[in-house]
């Protein structure tokens, strides 16, 4: 029997996973989003066309492959309508190609409204939520108030909602928050019927028969690794496990079905959003990573944050994860830097360590280790043996410190600018 093969990011999201996913889905015939919400933007780059993709997954521009949207997600069903009728609209005929868990909970307009009523009363204190209404819909998914994309099927579908609205509506008045629903209402209502048009299946047993049929798959994850609800910078994290045991809880796996894990990183460090960042460029290196790496977030247009690569915290997801192959990003986006900085340990008062703490304040202190730079153009590199020494110098520094093997690096957003060794 196959096993799951599991595709995740290991930093603070935004590591070009959509695009490895492109790459890698020939090898797969069907790819599975496992968590998350519409606040995760794949971008994929090919053919001089630029797509973006929020809940459907990125192996849906490889024909003939089966496209799962897992129990583990969260959906926005009018989000989800713009994103499947703008791919439509290129080209790709999403009614065959994708199914939709019936267990995956439904995120309704009044969890937008929650959510930026919650994020308005904590102040200063506030995580940099996107606003999609994730959290508020994870939160009635644990407190068993949540509504699936089953109870679409369901004949009292209205009165579910209208009790499940009342409930949201109460806590609202409860924090004195004023909005108007009338719009967003119906605008969610009509993304609904047209969410009926898609097959709504049992997906714990579609990817449980796959695997008994001895095909192929690929579970995709949404995030990073340290946004994890348990593992990431708390609470300056999503709502869901984004680690690779959430494949399990996901999609309905066993734990003894996991293969491979493909765990993704940027030659570099970003961050959306509020919360710690111990490698963070304030100067203008920092601006230089943004600048030339177009570092804004690809549902946003929030500029990112952008650092040296952190080894504490890749060493840490790796640990999390059971990462066997490791995938660098946007090496190419340092190719004129002359030193490159990598840290190896945090200071803490008078302790060093390479160990994630539980916090990663104000207090840690980054230990870095300086390579020289490459300085030459990593996108016209097709192989390895292409690569300079610098830049090998730099790969096998990482292999070393991580134990796992860097198999794929990114060169570039185009599918072709990719060196698998």
């Amino acid at each position: 029997m196959k096993k799951v093969d599991v595709i995740l990011g290991l930093q603070w999201g935004d590591e070009g996973k959509g695009k490895v996913v492109d790459v890698l889905t020939p090898r797969y015939e069907v790819v599975a989003r496992f968590q998350g919400g519409p606040n995760a933007g794949h971008t994929l780059e090919f053919n001089g066309e630029k797509y973006v993709l929020r809940s459907i997954p990125s192996g849906i521009f490889q024909g003939g492959k089966a496209n799962i949207i897992g129990n583990g997600v969260v959906l926005d069903a009018v989000l989800f309508r713009k994103e499947a009728e703008e791919l439509a609209r290129s080209g790709h005929d999403l009614t065959r190609q994708l199914s939709i868990s019936k267990k995956a909970h439904l995120i309704l307009p009044t969890h937008r409204l929650l959510d930026a009523a919650y994020e308005a009363a904590k102040g200063s204190a506030k995580i940099g939520t996107t606003g999609k209404g994730i959290g508020p819909t994870y939160t009635d998914k644990v407190s068993r108030n949540g509504m699936r994309v089953g109870d679409l099927l369901r004949a009292d579908f209205r009165a579910v909602y209208a009790a499940a609205k009342a409930r949201h509506e109460r806590i609202l008045r409860s924090l004195d928050f004023a909005y108007d629903l009338t719009e967003l209402e119906n605008e969610w209502f009509e993304a609904i019927e047209y969410l009926k048009r898609f097959r709504l299946i049992d997906s714990e047993y579609a990817v449980n028969d796959a695997l008994k049929a001895d095909k192929a798959v690929l579970a995709e994850g949404a995030q990073g690794t340290l946004l994890d609800v348990d593992f990431g910078s708390y609470p300056f994290v999503t709502s869901s496990n984004t680690v690779c045991a959430g494949v399990c809880t996901g999609l309905g796996v066993a734990p003894n079905r996991i293969g491979e894990v493909f765990g993704i990183f940027k030659a570099y460090c970003t961050r959306v959003g509020s919360g710690p960042f111990p490698t963070e460029l304030f100067d203008e290196t920092g601006a230089e990573l943004r600048r030339i790496g177009h570092e804004f977030g690809a549902v946003t247009g929030r500029e990112r944050r952008c650092g040296w690569l952190d080894l504490v915290a890749l060493k840490y997801a790796v640990m999390i994860n059971g990462v066997t192959q490791l995938i660098m990003m946007k090496s190419d986006v340092m190719n004129d830097f002359e030193t490159i900085r990598v840290a190896t340990a945090y200071r803490i008062g008078d302790r060093v360590t390479d160990e994630f703490p539980y916090s990663i304040d104000a207090d840690v202190e980054p230990v870095y280790t300086d390579f020289e730079g490459w300085r030459c153009d990593l996108r016209a590199c097709r192989t390895y043996a292409d690569f300079p020494e610098a830049f090998k110098r730099y790969v096998d520094f990482i292999e070393r410190e991580t134990g796992v093997p860097v198999k794929i690096v990114s060169v570039g957003p185009d599918r072709d600018e990719t060196v698998i060794r």
